[in-house]
This record gives structure tokens, C-alpha cells and sequence, in this order.
């Protein structure tokens, strides 16, 4: 068989990769579309791999339903740059990824790669996407909430989601605490849930700072105490003020209109991924020294 730009352009269509990769794989496979679609999967696979120590800091939060409302999963799906962040393909993956985490009830995220998107798996998209794209691609996370009542969801952009389940209230106060939840980052619900060696490591700065102000240690004990009460209401949703409403906190304001936060989650694109500082001066010094040594 022979290699017409008509064979190159429907292996295009079907793999979405260049023109040039197109054309090599057809005339490895001596003009074999089929064949030539199954190779260029494997080469993709073995690219896909050898991308996968590249750091991927960037991408997008996707949030998908369940079709009653009272279901929603929430993926965190990155890349290496901004760009590619915006790219249709990879917001559609991400998209299909979400998808599939609220109707699928993953119990992992090793459950989750394995799961069906089609006749792929998760995990088999995701390998043809970096061979696609050329950057490395990963879902780093997802979360899937139920409520009983009233599910709020909230995407600020494509960087940062929230989700809450909430026990009473209406559908718009569950949007808001969604919304309160991304703006002011909670990281516990109460400070029954804040782990004692936290506790313990903020009442020790707190003690050394008031032992700084040559207070009599039991001023120093009573504002201590008053300190750590602030600074965990601070990391806490029901202790936080409400973004709406600043003069009331999270609890007095549930309190009020007879609801309950069952669980909430928050994501940020790249949250605790250390992202490779580049240092370009550096880099242009070091090809110029390079260039110089190859001409001496």
C-alpha cells in the first residue's frame, strides 16, 4: 500500500498527532492505517512515560453532578504550562474524567485510571493525550461528595473548586458556603478536627510570643489562650467569618437557619507541588560557555 496525503490526513484525524509523525508511522507500516494507528499507540504509550518525570504544576479543576444534585466529584487534572491548561482537548479530558468519578464511585485514584472513558481507559486517555500535547499529564486527585440535602459547588475559574454537603438550609446557602470555602481555604471543619500536635505546636509559637511582651505568666496563659482561639478559628470553616457577612461566623450563621456541614473539600491547581524554579540567565550563560568550548 502506498502513503497518499489522503492516508496521512485520516491517520491524523484519527490519532491527532503531527503531520510528520502521520507519514512516518504510515510508511513504517507500508501505508497500513490500522497498522500504523496501533503503532503510533505504542510509541505514545513510550512516550507518555518517559514525559512523566517532567513536573506538571499547571491545569485545571473540573467539577461534574450526578444527574439528582446530590452527588459531585471534583478531579484535579495537570500539565506542564498554562497554555496547554487552556487547550479544549485536555479541559475535555478533565471534563471526562469528573464525569466519570461522580458516576462511577471510584474508591481510588488507582480505581479511578483503571475506570472506562469508552473503549480507553482513563489512564489509556490520558497516555495518547501527552502523546498528543507532547507535555506530561496527570490526574493528580479527586474527590466525590453525596449530601443527603443540598450539595454546593463552586468553580472560582479553572484553578480552584469547592464542595460541600450540606443537612438542612436551602440550595443557594449550600452554593454560598462553596464559594466561602474557596475564597477562605478552611482546612479543618471544626477545631474538634484539628489534630492535638497542631494544637500544641501553635500554643507553643503563641507562649514564646506573649513571653516576649514581659507579661506576668498568668496574662501570658489568658492571652495565649485567647490567641489560639482566634488562630484556629481562622483555619476552621465554622470559625471563619462568612465572606457574605463578615459580622457572623460560619457556625452562628448555620446555627441560625437549622443547617449542618456534613463535609466539604477544597482543591487549587498545584497546591503543595513544588514547581522547578528556572533560572533563564543561568541557562543562557551555560549554552553560550558550551558553544564557546565546542568552537575552541
Amino acid at each position: 500500500m502506498s502513503v497518499t496525503a489522503e492516508t496521512v490526513k485520516q491517520l491524523r484525524e484519527r490519532t491527532g498527532a503531527g503531520m510528520m509523525e502521520c507519514k512516518k508511522a504510515l510508511l513504517e507500516t507500508r501505508g497500513d492505517l490500522d497498522a500504523a494507528a496501533e503503532l503510533m499507540r505504542k510509541q505514545g504509550l513510550a512516550k507518555a512515560d518517559k514525559k512523566a518525570t517532567r513536573i506538571a504544576a499547571e491545569g485545571v479543576i473540573a467539577i461534574e453532578r450526578s444527574t439528582d444534585g446530590r452527588a459531585a466529584a471534583m478531579v484535579e487534572v495537570n500539565c506542564e504550562t498554562d497554555f496547554v491548561a487552556r487547550e479544549q482537548d485536555f479541559r475535555a479530558f478533565a471534563a471526562a474524567v469528573a464525569a466519570q468519578a461522580v458516576a462511577g464511585r471510584p474508591g481510588s485514584l488507582e480505581a479511578l485510571l483503571a475506570a472506562r472513558l469508552g473503549t480507553e481507559t482513563v489512564e489509556e486517555r490520558r497516555r495518547s493525550l501527552v502523546a498528543k500535547i507532547g507535555e506530561n499529564i496527570g490526574v493528580r486527585r479527586f474527590a466525590r461528595l453525596e449530601a443527603p440535602e443540598h450539595l454546593g459547588a463552586y468553580l472560582h475559574g479553572t484553578r480552584i473548586g469547592a464542595l460541600v454537603a450540606l443537612q438542612g438550609g436551602k440550595a443557594e446557602l449550600a452554593h454560598d458556603l462553596a464559594m466561602h470555602i474557596a475564597a477562605s481555604n478552611p482546612r479543618y471543619l471544626s477545631t474538634r478536627e484539628v489534630p492535638q500536635e497542631v494544637i500544641a505546636k501553635e500554643r507553643e509559637i503563641l507562649t514564646e510570643q506573649a513571653q516576649g511582651e514581659g507579661k506576668p505568666p498568668e496574662i501570658v496563659a489568658k492571652m495565649v489562650e485567647g490567641r489560639l482561639r482566634k488562630s484556629l478559628g481562622e483555619i476552621t470553616l465554622l470559625g471563619q467569618p462568612f465572606v457574605k457577612d463578615p459580622d457572623v461566623t460560619v457556625e452562628k450563621l448555620l446555627k441560625g437557619l437549622g443547617a449542618e456541614v456534613l463535609s466539604f473539600e477544597r482543591f487549587e491547581v498545584g497546591a503543595g507541588i513544588e514547581k522547578k524554579q528556572e533560572d533563564f540567565v543561568a541557562e543562557v550563560m551555560a549554552q553560550v560557555k558550551g558553544s564557546s568550548a565546542a568552537k575552541a
